[in-house]
């Protein structure tokens, strides 16, 4: 007899079901052995990045294989919402998406019909063939599989937060997420993330989505700005990447042990 499957919570469930915001970290390497290590970190999401890191379906079925061991969330990023690719995400096995540059509600609805099985959708029927129903072990996917996904939509523009409220109210979407970074550049201010104008945009966006009764996330690596964020009412707030904090630790080591004396 196979083993019959029951899949994790969605992000979307999970952030209903906690009682203060989700904290995350983006995992931008590629790498199974790091997204292994911020799954044990004891954060409650790890986002695999394919929009700015060089992943294939191999290397995030591989991250998705790794973290599968561990009480953790893992959200995925492709690189553009292309339904073709939603598909080929969804049948590995991704549950939870985050699709960048969503500048309207026509594009956001597009995205739920990329998830969504027909009649509600265009997704692709090929369970039998996908680790996304453990190859038809997980009982009635087709009729559920909707229940399974969760769909987040960047904010990442300032057209975007022009049409957030109906972004945010699309049924279907099941949160946001703001990109301050793009947002700012998006604005004139590329590196500007804590101008006022940005923060606004940010403040607007969570407070859209409050309004709809959905979650709101953004990124906010400086622990003060995080903060700032999840007293506003973030639900997700993203406060790191494998490849910053590598990148940042080994200069302090270099600092401590060679700092000025180095050619």
């Amino acid at each position: 007899m196979p083993v019959r499957m029951t899949l994790p919570p969605t992000l979307a469930a999970r952030i209903a079901a906690s009682d203060r915001p989700q904290f995350g970290v983006w995992v931008c390497s590629a790498s199974a052995v790091n997204a292994e290590i911020a799954a044990g970190s004891g954060l409650d999401v790890v986002l695999i990045d394919a929009e700015h890191s060089p992943n294939s379906l191999e290397s995030i079925l591989a991250q998705l294989q790794a973290v599968a061991a561990y009480p953790v969330t893992p959200l995925v990023r492709p690189p553009f919402g292309d339904p073709v690719a939603i598909k080929q995400y969804l049948d590995i096995g991704v549950q939870n998406l985050l699709i960048p540059m969503v500048d309207s509600a026509d594009q956001a609805e597009a995205m739920v019909r990329a998830v969504r099985y027909p009649p509600h959708g265009i997704r692709g029927v090929g369970s039998a063939l996908a680790r996304a129903s453990r190859w038809n072990r997980v009982e009635g996917y087709l009729a559920d599989a909707a229940s399974t996904i969760s769909l987040f939509v960047q904010i990442e523009s300032a057209a975007a937060v022009e049409h957030v409220d109906e972004i945010a109210a699309v049924e279907g979407v099941d949160g946001i997420l703001v990109g301050p970074a793009d947002l700012a550049a998006s604005m004139g201010l590329i590196g500007q993330q804590e101008h006022p104008d940005v923060v606004a945009g940010v403040m607007r966006s969570i407070a859209a989505a409050k309004s709809a009764g959905k979650p709101a996330g953004v990124n906010a690596f400086a622990p003060a700005v995080a903060d700032r964020y999840a007293e506003a009412g973030a639900a997700l707030v993203l406060v790191g990447a494998d490849v910053s904090l590598l990148a940042r630790s080994t200069e302090a080591l270099a600092d401590r042990f060679i700092g000025a004396s180095r050619p």
